[in-house]
C-alpha cells in the first residue's frame, strides 16, 4: 500500500512538471505580429544602430556684434520730496487726487488762512502809527535845527531830537519786517508741489490740525520723467566704462523686464560711484532715462542691458552651438563626408543667442546646434536646416490610427 502512494506522488510530480514546461513555452512564443515586425524591421523598415545620427545644424557667419554688460537693477527717482506744511492750522481743503501727476507750483492744499491774516493787519496798523511817529520827529527835528540857528535853543536837544528820529526809522523797518513775515506765513497756508511728480496715496485728510513738526507729511511726490537705474557691475569693467565717460561718449543702456522678454525703456549711462564695493568687488553705475510713457515705476527691478562697445568682422554662432568640456568650451563641425569633428574654441562678447567666436573657427563651417547630445567625435550625421515644425492634424482628417464612424456614428 505505502509503495502504491509513492508511486502516484511521483507520477503527478512528474505531470507537473511537463505541464509548467509546455506552459511556460506557450508564455514566451512570439506573436505573428511581432514576427512580421521584426522581419521588416531586419530588412531595412527602420534605422539600425549604425545608421547617421539626425541634427540641426547652422553655418558661422561673419558680422559685428556688440559688447553687452548684464546688470540687475533699481529704478530709483531722481528726486523724491515729502510735502509738508510750514505753519500750524486746519487743513481746509485738499486739491490733489491719489497717483495725480502734478507739475512744480501746482496748489495741493489750503490751510485756514484767517489767523495769518489778522496777524498781517496788525502788523500794517503798526507799520502805520510809527510812520506817523517818524514824520512827526522829523518835522521837530527841522524846527529844532531853525532854532538852533537863531540861537534860539540848545545843540543838546537838536542831536536829542535826530536821535529820536533814527529810532522812528529803526522801528518803521522793523514794522515792514514784519508785514513781510505775516505776508510770508500767509503764503504757507497754500501749499503748492516743490517738483513735478507723481502723487502718492493722501497722508492727512481735510480738516485734520496739522503742524509744521510733523513727521509724515501731507503726501510724497516721486520725479518720474527723467528717472534713473541704479544697478552693479564688476570691478573689472570700471577702466572702458570710466574711458566712455570721460570722453564724453554716449554709453548706451536698455532696461528689461525681470524675464528679460520685452523692453522697458532705452536710456544712457549718467555716472558711475566713486568707490568699489570690497565686499562684493562691483560698482554701482547710474543710468537716466527719459522714461516718457511711464514704464518704469520708482524701487521697480529691472535687468539691465549696457553696450559697452561694438566688436567688428567677428565670427558669429548660434548661443545653442557651444558646449562645455573638460577641455573647455567646444563646437561640432559638420565636415564634407557628412560626419561631425570636435573643435575647441575660444569665445568673445554673447549677445543674446548670438555667440562670438573669438579662435577657432572661420566663417562659413557648418557648427551643430541640436543633437549635441547624442554626438561622437567623427559620427555620420544626417543635417537638418532647422527644427522640423510639428502641425495638428485637420480635425475630422484622420487616416489612420483613428476610430472611424459607423453609420449610426458610434
Amino acid at each position: 500500500m505505502r509503495k502504491t502512494k509513492t508511486l502516484v506522488g511521483i507520477v503527478l510530480v512528474a505531470a507537473l512538471g511537463v505541464g509548467g514546461y509546455y506552459y511556460w513555452q506557450w508564455r514566451m512564443a512570439p506573436s505573428p505580429a511581432a514576427a512580421t515586425g521584426a522581419s521588416s524591421f531586419s530588412k531595412g523598415g527602420g534605422r539600425g544602430p549604425g545608421g547617421p545620427t539626425p541634427v540641426v545644424a547652422s553655418a558661422a557667419t561673419q558680422g559685428d556684434i556688440d559688447i553687452i554688460v548684464n546688470g540687475l537693477g533699481t529704478v530709483t527717482p531722481l528726486r523724491t520730496v515729502t510735502v509738508r506744511t510750514r505753519v500750524d492750522g486746519e487743513l481746509v481743503r485738499v486739491l490733489f487726487q491719489e497717483g495725480q501727476l502734478v507739475k512744480e507750483g501746482d496748489l495741493l492744499a489750503e490751510i485756514d488762512a484767517r489767523a495769518f491774516q489778522v496777524q498781517l493787519a496788525q502788523a500794517e496798523g503798526q507799520l502805520a502809527r510809527d510812520r506817523a511817529l517818524l514824520e512827526n520827529a522829523r518835522l521837530d527835528l527841522e524846527r529844532y535845527r531853525t532854532l538852533f540857528k537863531q540861537d534860539s535853543i540848545a545843540k543838546q536837544q537838536v542831536d536829542t531830537q535826530a536821535s529820536l528820529v533814527r529810532q522812528y526809522e529803526g522801528t518803521v523797518a522793523v514794522d515792514r519786517s514784519q508785514i513781510d513775515n505775516a505776508r510770508l506765513q500767509l503764503a504757507y497756508t497754500r501749499v503748492t508741489a516743490p517738483t513735478s511728480g507723481r502723487i502718492g496715496l493722501r497722508l492727512v485728510d481735510a480738516g485734520n490740525i496739522v503742524h509744521a513738526g510733523d513727521q509724515n507729511g501731507l503726501v510724497v511726490i516721486t520725479q518720474l520723467q527723467p528717472v534713473a537705474v541704479v544697478y552693479t557691475v564688476p570691478q573689472d569693467l570700471l577702466p572702458p566704462v570710466m574711458k566712455r565717460l570721460q570722453g564724453g561718449e554716449p554709453v548706451q543702456v536698455e532696461a528689461w523686464d525681470r524675464d528679460q522678454k520685452a523692453k522697458l525703456a532705452d536710456g544712457a549711462l549718467a555716472s558711475a560711484d566713486n568707490q568699489v564695493d570690497p565686499q562684493t568687488g562691483t560698482v554701482k553705475l547710474k543710468a537716466q532715462f527719459v522714461n516718457d510713457d511711464g514704464g518704469l515705476f520708482p524701487n521697480q527691478f529691472v535687468n539691465v542691458r549696457m553696450k559697452l562697445d561694438t566688436l567688428r568682422g567677428a565670427v558669429i554662432v548660434p548661443s545653442p552651438a557651444v558646449q562645455r568640456g573638460a577641455q573647455g568650451m567646444f563646437v561640432y563641425v559638420v565636415r564634407e563626408d557628412h560626419t561631425v569633428a570636435l573643435r575647441n574654441v575660444k569665445l568673445g562678447p554673447l549677445d543674446g543667442q548670438r555667440q562670438a567666436i573669438a579662435d577657432g573657427l572661420a566663417a562659413g563651417e557648418l557648427v551643430v546646434t541640436d543633437g549635441t547630445d547624442r554626438l561622437r567625435p567623427g559620427a555620420p550625421v544626417d543635417v537638418a536646416a532647422a527644427r522640423p515644425e510639428i502641425k495638428p492634424a485637420a480635425p475630422g482628417n484622420f487616416k489612420g490610427g483613428g476610430r472611424r464612424k459607423g453609420k449610426d456614428g458610434g
